[in-house]
């Protein structure tokens, strides 16, 4: 086979970060927008993942079409999975970033002694282009669980969030410029693309105004966006199929061949990641330690189906489906009448009294259940009770407690 992947040119970088944006947008509109729901939207691209990868496997050269189609799909799937520990199985940030980096450090551990290089210039094999593709799954979601871990510690805006990995890769190109491992440079990079594609399509689709704890940006939409993405990687991919100027072996015939490495300047770049590393650990501190609100939890809305009044409770028993109301509409009650501290205690009782029930009331009617609770998180979401952000305004208080009771007839 002739090299697999592309040469690595700035249009490598380019349709890279093109390709993250348009995956983290598009898999918040299945998810959110068309309410497919975070899980349901992982086993699709689960599966599409498995079908364009085996088409890429096929190939016996480098094709940036079925390529960069396969670097979509992976960056929306190593993306979902990261997301489904935090919001579903509620894994901290901090452990996921450590579970895949230390995964990465296998895969490119079993991939150097198996290979003898890293080096995406080589990848001419079968087992080679396996370890590439499993190690780009890893540093998507390594890339979504570090980046997410950032805005927590942070608070920071998608906007301003975009300037911490722009900043890192151009730190990371003046080193490599200077002399710093090649390979490791460019992995370091291919990680941080992740984040800085997603803040950049955040910070497009977000509201220009939104509740505490929510993005905001310009407010094009996740739709939107990713039409404009889309039809941006197309023109770069149309682009690339013509010239075929990333092409490893057309690159080759037009360039010099590649310097031999100085290991000197090699063990000063790696002193220079080290220090990057120190500073950046150094801003997150200090930007940790100021008054902020961190991001609200990416909502799941496989249950966002609309059911007529009480129908949801149907199947439940009456006794507990009328202590579940009456905490409702205390809590309404109070929040109506500015009583802001029984609104909050009505309601954590009404959390309380929901989750105890889980257990017996779920088993009866599942779809019923799920649909409840939905919207009983965001009656919670309204109190700031298991979410991060403050309480929300009594009106919107009031909004959410009527529509639960609607749902319980």
């Amino acid at each position: 086979m002739l090299n697999k992947v592309p040469e690595v040119t700035i249009w490598f970088w380019v349709i890279k970060i093109l390709c993250t944006t348009v995956g983290e947008s598009f898999a918040d509109w299945i998810n959110m927008k068309l309410g497919v729901g975070l899980v349901n939207t992982a086993w699709i691209f689960t599966a599409v993942f498995v079908v364009v990868l085996a088409v890429q496997m096929r190939l016996k050269r480098y094709v940036p079409f079925p390529y960069w189609l396969t670097v979509v799909v992976v960056s929306v799937t190593g993306t979902l999975y990261t997301d489904i520990l935090t919001d579903q199985l509620n894994v901290p940030l901090w452990i996921s970033s450590a579970v895949f980096s230390v995964l990465l450090a296998v895969v490119f551990g079993v991939w150097w002694l198996r290979e003898r290089t890293l080096s995406i210039h080589s990848v001419m094999t079968l087992p080679r282009e396996s370890f590439y593709w499993l190690a780009v799954l890893v540093t998507f979601a390594l890339g979504t669980a570090t980046g997410d871990w950032t805005l927590e510690l942070t608070g920071w805006s998608p906007g301003a969030s975009v300037m911490l990995p722009l900043g890192l890769i151009a730190a990371i190109t003046l080193l490599w410029k200077f002399g710093a491992n090649p390979v490791l440079s460019f992995w370091l990079a291919y990680i941080l693309t992740r984040p800085l594609g997603a803040n950049i399509g955040d910070w497009l689709a977000s509201p220009k105004v939104a509740q505490p704890g929510e993005p905001t940006g310009l407010a094009l939409g996740t739709f939107t966006t990713s039409l404009i993405f889309l039809g941006l990687i197309l023109a770069t991919v149309v682009y690339l199929t013509v010239t075929r100027s990333d092409v490893t072996e057309t690159y080759e015939a037009a360039h010099a061949s590649h310097a031999t490495g100085d290991l000197r300047k090699e063990r000063v770049g790696l002193a220079g990641f080290g220090l990057l590393a120190v500073a950046t650990m150094g801003l997150l501190i200090w930007a940790h330690s100021q008054p902020h609100t961190g991001p609200a939890p990416e909502a799941d809305n496989t249950s966002a189906v609309q059911m007529a009044p009480g129908q949801a409770v149907k199947k439940f028993p009456p006794a507990k489906v009328a202590a579940l109301k009456n905490l409702a509409s205390t809590s309404l009650k109070d929040a109506r009448s500015g009583n802001a501290k029984g609104a909050h205690t009505a309601a954590q009782s009404l959390r309380d009294l929901w989750d105890a029930d889980q257990a017996s009331l779920q088993p009866l009617d599942n779809t019923g259940w799920t649909s409840i609770d939905a919207q009983m998180d965001k009656v919670l979401g309204t109190f700031g009770i298991d979410h991060s952000n403050p309480p929300m305004p009594p009106a919107q208080q009031e909004k959410e407690l009527n529509a639960l009771l609607t749902d319980m007839g």
